[in-house]
């Protein structure tokens, strides 16, 4: 067991130096609470090798992965709307904050569940299982993996101390569409024509929707904007007249009582 925690650990710490998990666990990262990160893409891959183990164990390599591969794509397109979109639908800040936080969690393992499904460490813990003690295999599969994005988590969140807002939300919504091409891409290679068509329709669907809330987005920020100038505008005036009329009282001679 030791044996294979230890084989497992490496290969698995090594595959991930550069994959785009452990991008995605930087740019996550960058814009949240490294914790809920770290302990996110720790459930994420405990239950994702645990899976992996057991087809490794008991159905060797036959499984199909270009189905969940585009899943994980379109995830990942999804995630970067929503991160263009930000956290501003709430007027109460402490309860905004606990929904995000919790928001953020699952959604870091549900990206990280679904890129893992078919990637090449999914797949390299999948052949360390066929032939090694499967706990093993599972510990230390985990762990490297965890290991290597900690990595990433670290340096995301020294980015993301010296970045501004907004900078964060395009950077990261940019690497988000990469992950979704590459995803995507992946799997498109070797899935079957019905399965690319849905895709590409689902795709479509999303790219229209963003957009189409975008311009309307757009047009709302800008009436608000004008409405907060036209109101910023009749206070001035509203308090330039009433100094104008403070000011004629105060030059009004004052009557005084004679005998």
């Amino acid at each position: 067991m030791i044996s294979a925690l230890l084989v497992s650990f490496g290969v698995i710490f090594v595959a991930e130096l550069g994959d785009k998990s452990q991008l995605m666990a930087m740019t996550y990262a960058i814009r949240y609470r490294w914790w809920v990160v770290l302990l996110g893409i720790t459930v994420a891959t405990t239950a994702v090798h645990a899976v992996s183990v057991l087809f490794g164990h008991v159905l060797g390599l036959s499984i199909p992965t270009d189905l969940m591969t585009i899943v994980g794509g379109l995830a990942m397109l999804l995630f970067g709307f929503w991160t263009l979109r930000g956290d501003s639908l709430d007027t109460d800040e402490s309860d905004k904050a606990d929904r995000v936080k919790k928001s953020v969690l699952f959604a870091v393992i549900g990206s990280f569940f679904l890129a893992e499904l078919g990637d090449k460490t999914m797949l390299a813990t999948i052949t360390l299982a066929t032939d090694h003690n499967w706990v093993g295999v599972w510990i230390g599969s985990t762990v490297g993996m965890v290991a290597a994005d900690a990595l990433a988590i670290a340096v995301g969140a020294v980015l993301g101390r010296k970045l501004p807002e907004k900078a964060i939300a395009y950077g990261a919504a940019a690497l988000f569409f990469v992950f979704a091409a590459w995803l995507t891409t992946d799997g498109l290679v070797t899935a079957n024509n019905f399965i690319v068509t849905m895709a590409t329709i689902t795709a479509v669907a999303m790219i229209v929707s963003a957009g189409t809330w975008y311009v309307h987005s757009h047009r709302e920020q800008n009436r608000a904007a004008e409405r907060e100038r036209l109101l910023a505008e009749s206070e001035s005036e509203a308090g330039l007249s009433g100094e104008h009329s403070a000011g004629l009282v105060a030059e009004r001679p004052v009557a005084t009582a004679t005998d």
